[in-house]
């Protein structure tokens, strides 16, 4: 089978990851003796720094991780609203939407305290040893891609004549970062080299990764990030507010471990994050799948999976979320499923279904089912930044692009190492169009309480202490009990919907080299669907709407109109932006792929 780009095989090590830079850091890692997890902390450090238009240090990333002979976890680095985040806070400012930019939309920042935890409990470096690469690249610069300079542009007047601080980072002299020029973060630099200096007396690994824990959330980078939270900012509300984050709620915080949400299917085990992230959508889709699958890539095989995910996706609005107890079991129950199964006609569904597991009544927000076209009340200047943007927009339609597609862009990398230690992260967050950059820190914080609904009694609701709901969803599948895959995407609603598209692709057709053809599924053409609420401000749903890469037989186009989906003809490679390593336990061979699509994401490993 042709492919872009071989699946790479060996037997030391392998990294895929949105970003070059970030993957051959990653390897540098394993090349000078560490492990997966040392390599994926240096790797998330890295790609703050070069893809600042889609993660940053405040912002947040689960992880799912699997020790060589251990058992998964997932490592929660989603962090919570700060104790003043209450819903009459924001009623009362006269918002019935957090805003999708400034401070009233931070959560206590997450992504540092679980790399930390990361690096602590599973790595073998130094602190040092993982930052010196994001430290050299913000120092000595990187030639930045495209979409970093397209995205500046588009907040351009905001940062000009409001977020100024950002302006200083991300317009030096007036002009964007631009590919082929080395682009610096001095201030992002200056901000590792003086938290490696205040611990550097502490000689144990472990003691002196304890000490840059403090610093984060007590010390001189918490202060500053207080201070930032507190002053007066513009934001996609069209008004100046500030932010209830606070010292205490920082102190307070912590990433921790879990247990991973998982479903058995035709002797794999999907493990994701559990519904505090829109993980479980990915174990409904396979749960609702029939026992007899139609051939892959036909019209009854995507119109099969678009309707399961729509069913999905509506139990994801009305039961997920961290403020109310969510009744996973029964969602991914066989009887339960086996009537949402029946559900599924022969024509495109318009309508937003939760089920009723266990006899529940669901409850959707009042925004759930509105209509994603022409919402009142946006301004153009304040749109950009209010999602994670697939690709940067200059026009004021906050959801949609001409070629269909949406909003959704991160960043996602995976490692195996020799030993067999396996781990898949999803870092987003604190993006340069969410919040002005921290002066002294040379990075903003994040907008994940955007994701929260300012509605009381709804499994999202917005709750102190509490995680608003997020689309980042990390993949790491069994065979048979044993790891062999960790797998993502970018993609914010789409996440899911790529990853199951890719997940099948691998399970249902052949082997290369002996191996799983992971570079084929990756290749593979993808689609989604937009027929739920959206997580990202203005929020907002697509009825029976259907995006396609032009890659798609045209005769499967033409039979999915036929049966009502409104199907938009998107560029041959715009959809999907995965990665994924892999080993196989009887031989110890590693494999991994990335994502041609965007000309960033990058495999490396020998």
């Amino acid at each position: 089978m042709f492919t872009t780009r071989p699946t790479l095989q060996g037997t030391f090590g392998m990294v895929s990851s949105t970003h070059w830079l970030a993957s051959q850091s990653a390897m540098a890692v394993l090349e000078d003796g560490g492990n997966a997890y040392d390599a994926a902390v240096a790797a998330g450090f890295v790609l703050h720094v070069v893809e600042p238009h889609l993660n940053g240090p405040a912002g947040e990333v689960p992880i799912i991780l699997a020790p060589a002979g251990g058992e998964v976890r997932v490592l929660c680095g989603q962090s919570v609203a700060p104790a003043g985040a209450t819903i009459d806070h924001y009623r009362g400012l006269g918002l019935d939407l957090v805003p999708g930019t400034g401070p009233l939309a931070a959560a206590v920042p997450g992504a540092f305290d679980a790399w930390m935890l990361l690096l602590r409990d599973h790595g073998t470096k130094p602190l040092a040893d993982v930052l010196k690469y994001a430290i050299g690249y913000a120092e000595d610069g990187h030639a930045p891609v495209e979409r970093v300079g397209e995205t500046v542009e588009t907040v351009r007047e905001l940062f000009e004549t409001e977020w100024t601080s950002s302006a200083e980072v991300y317009l030096p002299g007036g002009k964007a970062p631009r590919p082929g020029e080395l682009f610096r973060n001095p201030v992002l630099a200056a901000t590792w080299r003086r938290l490696l200096a205040e611990v550097c007396e502490e000689t144990d690994r472990v003691v002196q990764i304890e000490a840059a824990r403090r610093v984060w959330r007590s010390g001189f980078i918490a202060e500053a990030l207080v201070r930032q939270a507190r002053r007066p900012t513009m934001d996609t509300s069209g008004e100046r507010h500030t932010g209830t984050l606070t010292a205490a709620d920082l102190a307070a915080w912590s990433a921790t471990y879990e247990a991973p949400a998982t479903y058995d299917w035709r002797g794999w085990t999907l493990c994701k994050a559990g519904p505090w992230s829109q993980g479980p959508v990915l174990l409904q889709q396979l749960a609702l799948l029939p026992p007899e699958l139609p051939p892959y890539g036909s019209a009854d095989y995507v119109h099969l999976l678009i309707e399961g995910c729509k069913l999905a996706m509506a139990d994801r609005e009305a039961w997920y979320g961290d403020a109310a107890e969510v009744p996973l079991d029964e969602l991914l129950s066989e009887p339960y499923n086996a009537a949402r199964r029946a559900l599924v006609g022969d024509k495109a569904s318009y309508e937003l279904c939760p089920g009723s597991p266990g006899g529940r009544t669901p409850r959707l927000s009042e925004h759930a089912r509105v209509v994603a076209s022409g919402e009142p009340g946006f301004d153009a200047l304040a749109v950009p930044g209010a999602g994670e943007p697939t690709v940067a927009r200059t026009a004021p339609e906050p959801d949609v692009e001409p070629d269909g597609g949406t909003r959704g862009d991160t960043c996602h990398l995976d490692v195996v190492d020799r030993w067999g230690n396996m781990v898949a992260a999803t870092p987003s967050g604190g993006w340069l169009q969410s919040n002005p950059v921290v002066p002294e820190l040379g990075f903003p914080l994040g907008t994940r309480l955007q994701m929260a609904w300012l509605e009381e009694g709804l499994p999202n609701a917005l709750t102190p202490g509490r995680r608003p709901r997020t689309t980042l969803t990390p993949s790491l599948a069994l065979r048979d009990g044993v790891p062999v895959m960790a797998f993502g995407t970018p993609g914010g609603d789409q996440q899911d919907q790529w990853q199951t598209h890719f997940f099948l692709s691998v399970a249902l057709r052949s082997e290369v080299r002996g191996g799983l053809d992971l570079q084929g599924a990756v290749d593979a053409p993808n689609w989604h669907n937009d027929s739920f609420p959206g997580s990202f401000y203005p929020r907002g749903m697509r009825p029976g709407s259907l995006t396609v890469e032009s890659r798609m037989d045209e005769t499967v186009v033409e039979e999915l109109r036929r049966r009502g989906h409104h199907v938009v003809v998107a560029d041959a490679w715009s959809e999907g932006r995965l990665c994924a390593v892999a080993r196989d336990p009887r031989t110890g061979v590693l494999s991994a792929a990335a994502n041609p699509r965007g000309m960033q994401g990058y495999a490396v490993g020998r």
